[in-house]
């Protein structure tokens, strides 16, 4: 920890939990805070052991039962970087609870996670998701609802956070709790032109696309599905199915 800054939005410039201190490391900002008990809670933990070692020891120093300055200082190291894997585990199944997907969606509203760099996104604001539930398999991605893709994060401190201490569940169950968050997809396009007219090549695929647009809308029309407004592709009446496109 000695070459990670740590930032406080308290008066004091040191704060004796665990917790305050992991998430104000520059690099932690995508993290809610945890509540105590539901760490405490062995059942929140089942299969977590596999994960780390010396399990006990773990949830003691992340709950601020055991000062971690009063280990052996050879074992403070791996005691410390277990209780950072442990909590970023726990974390994962906390934010698909309701208290958890509620303090996330604070930290959506206020932009923690950053904005889609698509120019038709208009600053759109993102999501973090795991490409893999399995640690150490893949860094945490940025999803963004509108364009419906995925991202790598801006800052490089953000990019090594495993992707696996957010999950690959987490936006599904956010917008499923949140639906009024869908936001309503964009139809632009970017389109080349040179001199103010299309080139040629660029035109018959948007001409193709066109095509295929207004085939799916009729198709959708005859089913009775409107296509006006459209949230998630589109919106259909309030008792029939919404069709993702």
């Amino acid at each position: 920890m000695a070459n990670e800054e740590y930032v406080t939005d308290s008066s004091s410039d040191f704060t004796e939990y665990w917790i305050d201190l992991f998430l104000g490391i520059k690099g932690n900002e995508y993290f809610c805070d945890i509540d105590d008990e539901y760490i405490r809670d062995r059942f929140n933990l089942t299969g977590l052991n596999q994960e780390v070692s010396k399990l006990p020891t773990i949830i003691d120093i992340i709950t601020d039962l055991m000062d971690i300055e009063l280990q052996p200082e050879e074992n403070r190291d791996a005691l410390e970087h277990n209780a950072r894997i442990l909590y970023g585990l726990i974390h994962a199944r906390y934010i698909l609870t309701s208290r958890g997907l509620n303090k996330m969606f604070e930290k959506y509203r206020n932009g923690d996670f950053g904005y889609c760099p698509r120019v038709h996104c208009q600053l759109h604001p993102l999501l973090p998701i795991g490409l893999n539930d399995q640690p150490r398999l893949a860094s945490v991605k940025l999803y963004c609802a509108k364009c419906e893709d995925l991202f790598n994060p801006k800052s490089g401190r953000h990019a090594v956070v495993d992707g696996a201490y957010f999950g690959t569940s987490f936006p599904a169950m956010f917008f499923q709790n949140f639906p009024q968050a869908i936001p309503i997809h964009s139809k632009d396009t970017y389109v080349p032109k040179v001199f103010g007219f299309k080139l040629h090549e660029y035109s018959k695929l948007n001409r193709w696309r066109e095509l295929q647009r207004k085939k799916l809308e009729a198709r959708l029309a005859k089913n009775g599905v409107e296509i006006t407004n459209v949230v998630g592709g589109f919106k259909a009446e309030e008792d029939k199915p919404v069709i993702q496109q």
